[in-house]
């Protein structure tokens, strides 16, 4: 039997097929392991949801705007629903009259066209999602063609479903069905860029608030029509082309720049996201000059744009025209200490600022204290520096800004190593949510300054710790760490070791066991490279058997919690 992708590739290079074609093709295929469940599973009859009357909750009709009825139409509207819900319980999903979400649920073109045929009798449907299903590719026109029947759905997701040039022709053909629509999102399909989607661009109504476009392989020919669009969007408030590293390579002197200049009259615009969308420093010239033009935007996100490097004062000098932006990120971006400083500028002028991101950017170190001196700290909420090479004078300023954060994050910086009681000393316990410390070099005294500070209270809100790759820790500390308690609003606990290491965990696994009961949020513990015999093994995951916890432990192996008996001791990493 032929994989699923290899039938694509021999149907897509043949004539355009029609829907039966793809639908028969699909048909041919082995059933995904979760079709097999659902035939395995106890299917309840359509009896139970005839039996329904109007004021049950979930039928799709509100009572109070519900006129004389005959006996047969009533009829009708329940075994409808009866279908509906029928065909949502073999997905494992329950029934809803305004909300469609079938996400991971390895829907078939046979599964497409069943749905379609039973939105019908969805008529106050709102919501559609079905993102992740990477078997409807090819044949989404099987939905599309009965959108009229849910003219009212306002939010229509499709993420990774390897749609294809005919899919985003079906789908603008049928925009015009749905003119209520307000979030677009086809993030994660690599085929939907180019002549099909610019032409879905101009389709576009303008009630349309979310426009999701990541990942989809745009091109600047896609941004240049993307431009044109967001022209005649004037209610657009976010805009997401993240991971498009084409989109900004210039045509003629048109794509993202056109782009760029349309943003003026995106005058509702909140949110911009361009991460890795390979801009330059001349990008930013045209990108800036609309910032004017946007008095609402709150978010910017310019990340993992690595060519900026020595540029950034060409975008700064506009910053000041969007003074409320609470949301700006950098990271990743090659920033130089010349970039840092024509930031620091501009930060009295961002006074609604909570978020800065500027981390992964190793010459940022030394231009930290006069950054955070420019921040209105009181209102901060996230100031990441991890992998920023911080020193001495730095790590201080930082101590600053920490009773003002919610997440703290001064990973693969070595100045923390030894140091750790500085920032512990500023936390305020009502505040601080995460706590990162990955590959600090932190020593036993810092986990034992870590231990009181639990003890004391510190952490009794902290949901994610992460104390990975500090090997160097000692036995002691760690369980310091878990004698000290406090930790009872914890979710996700790391303290795996670095890839190239392994080390035993006896010596305190015996305390983690024990301070386990106390740390009833508990939903992730990861102990990678840790070794263990497989009667301890068995003692954790009977304490988080009946949790649900995720047990990472070993390279690339993860255990459900609810497992009897973990792997072999000594089993070889990958």
């Amino acid at each position: 039997m032929e994989s699923a992708d290899g039938q694509r590739g021999r149907d897509g290079g043949s004539q355009r097929r029609s829907p039966l074609d793809v639908i028969m093709s699909q048909i041919r295929r082995k059933r995904a392991a979760s079709d097999r469940k659902r035939a395995a599973s106890n299917r309840k009859p359509l009896g139970r949801f005839l039996s329904y009357t109007s004021d049950r909750p979930g039928i799709p009709e509100d009572e109070e705007d519900r006129g004389p009825r005959s006996a047969s139409v009533d009829s009708e509207r329940h075994i409808g629903w009866g279908r509906v819900c029928v065909f949502l319980q073999q997905l494992g999903k329950k029934g809803d009259s305004r909300s469609l979400s079938l996400t991971h649920c390895d829907l078939t073109a046979t599964d497409l066209l069943e749905l379609a045929s039973l939105l019908q009798f969805l008529p106050q449907l709102e919501e559609v999602d079905v993102s992740w299903n990477e078997l409807i590719g090819g044949c989404l026109t099987a939905l599309t063609s009965h959108l009229q029947q849910v003219g009212g759905v306002r939010t229509l997701r499709l993420c990774s479903c390897r749609l294809n040039a005919e899919d985003v022709a079906a789908l603008g053909e049928a925009l015009g069905c749905v003119p209520l629509l307000e979030v677009l999102d086809l993030s994660w399909n690599g085929g939907v860029g180019g002549v099909a989607l610019q032409s879905l661009l101009g389709k576009l109504q303008p009630p349309l608030k979310e426009l999701h476009l990541v990942a989809c392989q745009l091109t600047a020919a896609d941004a240049a029509a993307l431009g044109g669009s967001v022209a005649v969007l004037p209610r657009l408030c976010v805009l997401d082309v993240s991971c498009n590293p084409q989109l900004a390579q210039e045509v003629d002197g048109d794509g993202f720049r056109a782009l760029a200049a349309s943003l003026s009259h995106a005058a509702s615009l909140t949110a911009l996201r361009l991460q890795a969308c390979g801009l330059t420093a001349d990008d930013l010239d045209a990108l800036g000059g609309s910032f004017r033009y946007l008095p609402s935007l709150r978010e910017l996100d310019l990340s993992c744009n690595k060519h900026l490097s020595g540029g950034l004062s060409r975008l700064t000098f506009h910053l000041a025209h969007v003074s409320h932006l609470e949301i700006l990120d950098l990271h990743l971006c090659c920033l130089t200490p010349g970039d840092l400083r024509a930031l620091v500028q501009v930060l009295p002028s961002l006074t609604a600022l909570t978020e800065l991101d500027v981390s992964s950017n190793k010459e940022a170190g030394d231009v930290v204290p006069p950054l955070v001196s420019a921040l209105p700290l009181t209102q901060m909420r996230r100031l990441p520096l991890n992998g920023c090479s911080l020193n001495d004078a730095s790590f201080s300023a930082l101590a600053l800004a920490v009773p003002f954060l919610r997440a703290v994050d001064v990973s693969w910086c070595k100045v923390v190593g030894g140091r750790l009681s500085l920032l512990l000393d500023a936390l305020q316990p009502s505040i601080i949510l995460e706590l990162r410390l990955s590959s600090c070099e932190l020593t036993t005294d810092d986990l034992r300054h870590l231990a009181a500070a639990s003890g004391r209270g510190r952490l009794s809100s902290l949901r994610v710790l992460d104390l990975s790759y500090n090997g160097s820790t000692g036995d002691v500390g760690r369980s310091a760490l878990f004698a000290a308690g406090g930790l009872g609003s914890l979710e996700d606990l790391d303290l795996s070791l670095r890839p190239s290491t392994s080390a035993p965990c006896s010596a305190w696994l015996p305390a983690l066991l024990r301070a386990l009961p106390g740390m009833s949020a508990l939903a992730r513990l990861a102990l990678q490279r840790w070794t263990a015999g497989s009667q301890e093994r068995r003692q954790l995951s009977s304490k988080l058997r009946k949790r649900s916890v995720l047990l990472e432990w070993d390279t690339d192996e993860k255990e459900a919690a609810g497992s009897t008996e973990g792997p072999e001791e000594g089993q070889p990493e990958e």
